[in-house]
């Protein structure tokens, strides 16, 4: 409601504005105008107006890319969106590009949304930022107008993207308890091999791995991992990567491709 008043508000001050500089190319009688707070000479009032015009354009969200608000406000929840369209927003610091990223958010409480996230984004990790890839966002309950990009090394932010996971059937139910709360010890990969398998964009994968948790034996032990076509290529024989697995149970694995802190 308040941005259609805006809204109004400003058509009528355009309208205004146009008509002022009608009668200055076009009006016989150059000393009376037919505009309210206007008696036909002086600047005051048609500045006032046009300063007015420029503020509600700027600031009332009328401009392309305009008044948009880069962080949530309030009280903030998590959740993980799934990316619809990246565009450039024309601005560019030190080389890095600016994009704006439309993302679908699945709240864990809620429907589906579509919010925007305004961003810097190296050209190093463009490939992380295609349609269909996960990203772990932060949103108000209140106002879906803007998310903001939610810190992964956050614990929360990590449960929240593991929750996402798990419903959506990219992390094998066996390995679930491993996954949370498993110890965490170096491995290699000792062969890969796809198993056909594809969802939410990503590639299932057979893997045999090595493991070599520090002053231990060794031992094999085969996994699955659902991956995405980018990261296929850290997932070759000989590859160091990380695998959790249970004191109780060592022989079923969750594979990570990188170290997880704090965990």
């Amino acid at each position: 409601m308040f941005r259609i008043i805006v809204l109004i508000v400003w058509v009528l001050l355009s309208a205004w504005l146009l008509i002022w500089v009608g009668e200055g190319l076009f009006g016989v009688d150059q000393s009376t105008s037919i505009l309210p707070f206007y008696s036909g000479d002086g600047l005051t009032a048609p500045i006032m107006i046009g300063v007015a015009w420029g503020i509600i354009l700027t600031f009332g969200g009328l401009a392309p890319g305009a008044g948009r608000r880069s962080k949530p406000r309030g009280e903030t929840a998590i959740g993980v969106g799934r990316i619809v369209e990246t565009s450039r927003t024309g601005l560019t610091i030190n080389d890095v590009p600016q994009y704006d990223i439309y993302l679908r958010i699945a709240p864990a409480d809620g429907g589906e949304f579509i919010s925007r996230m305004r961003m810097l984004v190296p050209h190093s990790d463009l490939l992380a930022m295609q349609p269909g890839s996960p990203l772990p966002v932060r949103y108000s309950a209140t106002d879906h107008d803007t998310v903001d990009l939610a810190d992964i090394n956050d614990p929360l932010v990590r449960e929240a993207m593991l929750d996402w996971r798990v419903a959506r059937g990219l992390i094998d139910p066996r390995q679930v308890r491993a996954r949370r709360h498993g110890l965490q010890a170096p491995a290699s990969v000792l062969s890969v091999r796809p198993t056909g398998t594809r969802r939410e964009g990503q590639s299932e994968l057979a893997v045999r791995l090595l493991i070599t948790p520090e002053g231990q034996s060794g031992w094999e032990a085969d996994t699955t991992v659902f991956v995405y076509p980018e990261a296929i290529s850290r997932l070759q024989v000989g590859s160091p990567v990380w695998a959790r697995y249970l004191r109780e149970d060592p022989h079923t694995v969750a594979l990570t491709i990188e170290q997880e802190a704090g965990r």
